[in-house]
């Protein structure tokens, strides 16, 4: 008896000082944890729950509790860390960003692109199918949507300009429902179901893959206290752990996931409501910042992050880290795409030497874009909408132009629009230090 006492307890010391739990170890979940080899004399749940008991030890609580009543809870591994520590200087200005977003005269051009592109992502996400051309079309003219697709696009996009102009202020349940309200505007199969939580009247909407429920949420009845206190704890207001600030944000990403308030447009307004945190507590550089072209590409992984954090024990590690390296990811594609840019607007100055001189940086992108694009079209309107001006100086930078002979104006309808020359290329490097020989009028 003594024997096997002594054996038991030599067991419980393996298991409770087996590898895998470690500040440097990775973060795994369950279900890839299990096709690893366990540690000599362990099986794998015998080392599944050595690593749940040291994870338990270092986890902080948060102030969010499940339908159970049971506390979410999240760990600090190194791996979190370091990329908290990257995304803080990538994000927030602690290093010289591109002049092409610091300098007034340009950066407009790039927050435009980057909303347009969270805008199209975050609805395809949502099952959205109009292609990103005619998408961006739309919302460059500033045309009306045409169908239900077009309008849930448009709408993303409208609701990612509100968040930037709601950045400074404190988040309640009336802004959630206002950013839904313009988010599900005209798409929804229930209209009166915009803009407002569930009522407990109502059938609740669950989360379904195919005849499978992935996720039950609180009843209806519970989302007003649940709500109110998701957004006490996103203004700062209910914390007991310290909760680091890019952490916050995706906690509240993932908690209106979890209680799912609305009948639809959920995932859309979580991804939303995470832009308006980042960007209150002061990560501007969000803003240029698309996430949900990299989720639209992997959508499992999206909803496998979910899940683990939701099986494990509520442990928000698992989402944590992966919103983390999407964002990761979407700020080093932000700064390839800046330097791209600027290396083609390097290009361009170079082949048309005094234009610098005679055109501004508006002239110059849209002719950067007509030489990659010798079929494409402009309005003032379009023009207007890429670069947040006003429409007389969206008309006088093409009507600049055409003087120059670089586009030519043709009638479409009621409206205008300028096309570019057939040797537009030729011209431009025609171009003396002037910047006027070789130019013919239009």
């Amino acid at each position: 008896m003594q024997l096997i006492v002594e054996s038991e307890s030599e067991k419980l010391a393996r298991i409770l000082t087996a590898p895998g739990a470690g500040p440097t170890d990775p973060y795994l979940p369950w279900d890839k944890l299990r096709y690893k080899n366990p540690p000599e004399g362990l099986t794998h749940e015998e080392w599944w729950a050595g690593i749940k008991l040291a994870r338990r030890r270092v986890q902080r609580i948060l102030p969010l509790v499940d339908t159970d009543g049971n506390p979410f809870r999240f760990a600090l591994p190194d791996v979190v860390l370091k990329s908290l520590e990257e995304v803080t200087r990538d994000a927030s200005g602690k290093i010289t960003i591109s002049e092409e977003v610091t300098n007034p005269a340009t950066r407009d051009r790039y927050l435009i692109n980057s909303l347009i592109e969270e805008a199209i992502n975050s609805s395809q996400l949502e099952g959205a199918s109009t292609s990103r051309k005619v998408a961006k079309e739309m919302i460059r003219t500033q045309r009306q949507p045409r169908d239900r697709d077009e309008r849930m696009i448009y709408n993303n996009y409208k609701a990612m300009r509100l968040v930037g102009e709601l950045r400074n202020q404190r988040l309640t349940p009336e802004m959630i429902c206002e950013i839904h309200r313009v988010v599900t505007d005209g798409t929804l199969d229930n209209p009166d179901a915009s803009g407002r939580f569930q009522r407990p009247d109502e059938d609740r909407v669950a989360v379904w893959d195919g005849e499978m429920l992935l996720h039950e949420p609180p009843p209806a009845e519970s989302l007003p206290e649940r709500v109110q206190r998701l957004c006490d704890f996103a203004n700062g207001e209910l914390d007991e752990v310290y909760v680091p600030p890019v952490l916050r944000a995706i906690t509240v990403h993932f908690m209106i996931g979890y209680d799912h308030p609305f009948e639809d447009g959920n995932g859309r307004t979580a991804r939303i409501l995470f832009y308006w945190l980042m960007l209150r507590q002061g990560y501007w550089l969000t803003e240029y910042v698309a996430i949900s072209p990299i989720l639209k590409n992997a959508p499992s992984k999206y909803a496998h992050s979910y899940l683990h954090s939701e099986d494990d024990e509520n442990d928000l590690t698992y989402f944590h880290l992966y919103q983390l390296g999407v964002l990761q990811r979407s700020i080093s594609q932000l700064h390839d795409y800046l330097f791209r840019k600027a290396e083609e607007v390097r290009e361009l100055q170079q082949s048309i030497s005094g234009a610098q001189k005679v055109f501004n940086h508006r002239q110059i992108a849209l002719l950067n874009h007509a030489l990659k694009n010798p079929g494409s079209s402009v309005s003032a309107q379009s023009h207007m909408t890429s670069h947040m001006i006003v429409y007389e100086t969206a008309r006088q930078d093409l009507i600049g132009l055409e003087k120059y002979g670089m586009l030519q104006k043709s009638k479409l309808g009621r409206s205008y629009v300028w096309t570019p020359v057939e040797d537009l290329a030729q011209r431009l490097r025609g171009m003396n230090g002037e910047g006027s020989a070789g130019i013919g009028s239009a």
